[in-house]
């Protein structure tokens, strides 16, 4: 059997198994890259384990384990689903020497985990990013088959030996699901770096745009579908249209309800301030949208941590964002960041009051840098440290241990 020493001395190999991975790209599979990369980098070694899509090419530093799948990824499901019983995906991980099993996603991913895990002679640390409540609500509209989804997503945080969630909200949707275990508040980083984006970033943003310089400029980023609170936004603009304010909206991203949210823009008459660029996948050209923007528009009560807060901090973009939203957590409201009442007046009022001293508006978005932002290094290094603890109580505890595995309840 292990010991204890041998964990303080060793590099530990982590399997990271998700549902999404490049080229789907969401949040959670931006998590999993960035651990897997700073992980191989800075720490041991990283085993991504996700599920196959035609004519991809795995150019990463760390290995990446592709397992059959089935194309969902034109339905309501958005991704490609795995087969969590393949064989060959089973003996490729059994030959990785894995000594933590990460799960980020309660699915078919958990499942091949499992499967992989058998014995469960692994730790597992399940991190639940998603509020899948309101996903399977969406989802699924037939109410028995809702209580099965919600059953499924339980039974694999059930089956771990550690649960992850993003913030204190999302652990609150966890919760609504049925799971009653302990939890830890593990926070995830941004990618982008606070160092200012480069002088022909700048000058590509502006080309693209053909924004005037000094012209106020508003910014969301990410999936364009109504539940991300963007009728808001929308409505608040036409507010503070109205009473005299020149600016202009960017939104980045894509979705199925774009065209739809093109539409409701054009008859709200925003059509000459507003902007859709589209998914931007080159990090370093977002880098330079964000740093463009004055504030950042971000009503959501649907995500569970914003990371794109954290990127808009990281160019001094200070945000807008929901009293009680997840991703209000991080923000102290007319510190570094805007607190609004999730309703079209309340947030034009917000808008309008932040942008009424221009120079108080960058100091805030100076303080979101210094307090709201966090890089992923430091994010991966808090997870990498807290492997090291449960592996070394984990092979300690011997033939007992999951039972005795300790976990901190951070409600």
């Amino acid at each position: 059997m292990k010991g204890v020493a041998h964990f303080k001395m060793k590099k530990l190999t982590i399997g990271l198994f998700n549902d999404s991975f490049p080229p789907n790209i969401d949040g959670v599979a931006n998590t999993v890259v960035n651990y897997a990369r700073i992980i191989q980098e800075k720490y041991g070694r990283s085993v991504v384990v996700a599920p196959r899509y035609k004519h991809v090419v795995d150019d990463y530093p760390f290995k990446v384990i592709r397992y059959q799948s089935f194309p969902t990824d034109k339905t309501r499901v958005r991704y490609r689903t795995g087969n969590p019983f393949s064989l060959n995906a089973l003996r490729k991980i059994s030959r990785e020497n894995l000594d933590l099993i990460h799960c980020h996603s309660p699915f078919t991913a958990a499942m091949l985990a499992r499967n992989a895990n058998s014995r469960h002679r692994l730790p597992v640390v399940m991190t639940y990013h998603t509020k899948f409540d309101d996903d399977i609500a969406f989802t699924v509209k037939n109410k028995s088959f809702r209580k099965i989804g919600g059953a499924i997503v339980v039974n694999s945080f059930n089956y771990a030996d550690e649960v992850w969630t993003v913030s204190h909200g999302c652990a609150k949707s966890l919760r609504a699901l049925g799971y009653e275990g302990d939890y830890r508040v593990m926070v995830n980083g941004a990618d982008i770096t606070l160092d200012p984006a480069p002088e022909e970033i700048m000058r590509r943003v502006q080309a693209e745009t053909g924004f005037n310089s000094g012209e106020l400029v508003f910014m969301y980023c990410g999936r364009m579908q109504w539940y991300k609170g963007i009728r808001i936004i929308l409505d608040a603009l036409v507010k503070v249209k109205a009473a005299g304010v020149r600016f202009r909206m960017i939104f980045v991203g894509g979705g199925y309800e774009l065209e739809d949210i093109k539409t409701y823009s054009r008859k709200a008459g925003l059509a000459g301030q507003t902007l859709f660029t589209g998914p931007i996948h080159d990090r370093a050209l977002l880098k330079g949208y964000f740093t463009r923007a004055d504030l950042f528009l971000f009503p959501s009560t649907y995500d569970t941590a914003g990371l794109v807060v954290m990127e808009a901090a990281a160019c001094r973009t200070p945000s807008v964002l929901i009293k009680d939203s997840c991703a209000s957590e991080i923000v102290t409201d007319g510190r570094n960041g805007y607190i609004s009442e999730e309703n079209a007046d309340s947030f034009a009022n917000v808008i309008m009051g932040a942008i009424s001293d221009r120079s108080a508006l960058a100091q805030t978005g100076e303080r979101a840098a210094g307090e709201v932002y966090l890089s992923w290094d430091d994010s991966v290094a808090n997870a990498y440290k807290r492997y090291e603890e449960i592996c070394e109580e984990w092979y300690a505890l011997g033939p007992i241990r999951r039972k005795s595995l300790k976990k901190k309840d951070n409600e």
